[in-house]
């Protein structure tokens, strides 16, 4: 019989999957396989190791991410993702696409073949020019809304100006590198913040966003500082979806337009990214600015290549769903463009919005559904450690203690500064001055004979409590901290100030009170 002390598996029953419906696969020997009608994945390294058991139906997942290139997965696993219309994505951590697929639909021979035949008929300099215009419309908001560069965001409007004089591609694309010249030197001083515990392990060039070109390939591969290395991997998972656009309309995403007959790459996947670019841009800078970057989150490899670690890259992984939405509009635009350039057009024939939707809203509704990509806000984060805060922090609730101790040290020490500050030690000398004239200028003979020190103590001193600090202090032209010692009994002041004292208690020239007992002789409290 079994008994309760017998060890148990732990069993975690929350969903891996987020809202986002991304589910990313990290670590050594990744295994996707079909189980009994589930979708079984494992992933993760040494004590860290998950896994998740995924049915047909209520999953969510919209997006299957595999990092790095140790593990398997099965065919009937890709066939599952295929009938619940999930894709299917390989990355590497460095910003390259190693394979991708997605839900398969039907496509139409003629939209091939007018994409094959784009620059014959002209519709590739018109997609062209439509793509590189909203590229530099993105760029000029970014630099003018972003990095406060006016003067940069004037020569992008001026390049986006001259775009529309322009009849050859390669008058396109010497646009856009002289407008990629400008904007990225707007981001080269732009600096980047770590934790003061990692400063010591971070390079001088990882400090700034530097120059978008990398020293090791001349190119923006293989970035060598973090900034630049987010940027490549945020561009691989756009790249991913605009080749997953491109396939579910029906496009070939190898027959590019911008990027002609290039090798290795999906050349009209890599041009409906250009659009979009902007956009990544406006969320890398948003999410920079909100805190530091922790050491932990990258490595350097021999070559001075910088590489994301990957419970940093899952997190970057989640963003796929919003490059989806913003390049879903760009996607349907090129198709309706190339379907435009056909030799034999009917009469009515749309092409059908399987990506935004936006046809059968416009029937359903009275108004159309807006298909402008919104970019979220991106989540606060430590400004010292750089870890995830709750809704309002600043710290998060181990740093804090910390960031308050720091603030009493540093108020303290601007506190000393102040008070030997040049100002305030030429003030306390001219007090001093003045103090020490007036007691040379006195004569003990101009104090009363009846006014002694007894007298100050036992008539004088116990009825200062009723008198205001301000009182005493204007009464004897003192500052106020000793006006307060005087009050409070501290200090016995100089003689030359017990008659002044006495007209303010009420005490005559016989050495008793006047004044009644049971009436204080100021009503002022200090």
């Amino acid at each position: 019989m079994a008994t309760g002390t017998l060890p148990q598996p732990y069993l975690c029953h929350k969903s891996p999957i987020g809202r986002s419906g991304v589910l990313v696969l990290h670590g050594f020997g990744i295994k996707v396989r079909m189980q009994c009608g589930h979708l079984v994945v494992e992933w993760g390294v040494g004590p860290d190791r998950r896994n998740a058991r995924l049915p047909r139906v209520g999953h969510g997942l919209r997006r299957l991410i595999v990092i790095g290139s140790d593990g398997m997965i099965t065919l009937a696993a890709l066939r599952w993702l295929a009938d619940q219309n999930a894709a299917f994505v390989m990355l590497e951590r460095d910003g390259s696409v190693l394979a991708t697929t997605g839900p398969v639909h039907s496509s139409d021979a003629r939209l091939r073949r007018a994409q094959a035949l784009a620059h014959s008929n002209g519709t590739a300099i018109q997609l062209a020019v439509e793509l590189i215009r909203q590229k530099l419309v993105g760029q000029e908001r970014v630099a003018r809304e972003r990095l406060k560069k006016f003067i940069v965001a004037d020569s992008i409007a001026q390049f986006r100006t001259a775009l529309g004089a322009v009849n050859r591609l390669e008058a396109v694309l010497s646009i856009e590198a002289r407008a990629a010249l400008t904007y990225w030197s707007a981001w080269a001083e732009l600096g980047i913040q770590y934790p003061k515990s990692d400063l010591g392990r971070v390079p001088d060039h990882w400090r700034t966003f530097g120059a978008r070109m990398s020293p090791i390939t001349q190119s923006p591969r293989l970035a060598v500082n973090p900034p630049n290395a987010v940027l490549n991997y945020l561009y691989a998972v756009l790249e991913s979806e605009a080749h997953l656009a491109a396939a579910e309309l029906g496009l070939d995403p190898g027959l590019g337009v911008l990027h002609r007959d290039a090798p290795n790459r999906e050349s009209l996947a890599c041009d409906l990214m250009e659009p979009v670019r902007p956009l990544v841009d406006a969320y890398l800078f948003d999410w920079i600015s909100r805190g530091p970057l922790r050491r932990e989150w990258f490595f350097e490899q021999g070559n001075g290549n910088c590489r994301l670690m990957a419970p940093f890259v899952a997190q970057l992984s989640e963003t796929a769903p919003i490059w989806r939405r913003a390049v879903a509009s760009h996607a349907e635009k090129a198709a309706k463009i190339l379907w435009q350039g056909r030799s034999k057009r009917s009469p009515f024939n749309p092409l059908p919005t399987r990506l935004t939707q936006s046809m059968r809203s416009r029937a359903e509704r009275a108004t159309p559904v807006s298909t402008t990509p919104v970019l979220p806000k991106t989540r606060p984060r430590c400004g010292v450690c750089g870890g995830t805060v709750a809704t309002g922090s600043r710290y998060c609730v181990n740093c804090v203690p910390i960031v308050n101790r720091e603030n009493l040290l540093q108020q303290a020490k601007l506190g000393r500064i102040a008070t030997h500050s040049p100002t305030a030690e030429a003030r306390r000398s001219a007090t001093q001055r003045k103090q020490f004239a007036a007691i040379r200028k006195w004569v003990s003979s101009e104090l009363p004979d009846w006014l002694s020190e007894r007298t100050y103590r036992s008539e004088i001193l116990p009825r200062l409590s009723q008198l205001t600090v301000k009182a005493i202090r204007v009464a004897l032209d003192v500052s106020h901290p000793y006006a307060t010692n005087i009050r409070r009994g501290l200090v016995i002041p100089h003689p030359r100030h017990w008659l002044n004292l006495a007209k303010l208690v009420c005490v005559p020239e016989d050495g008793q009170s006047s004044c009644s007992e049971s009436q204080p002789v100021n009503q002022n409290s200090s």
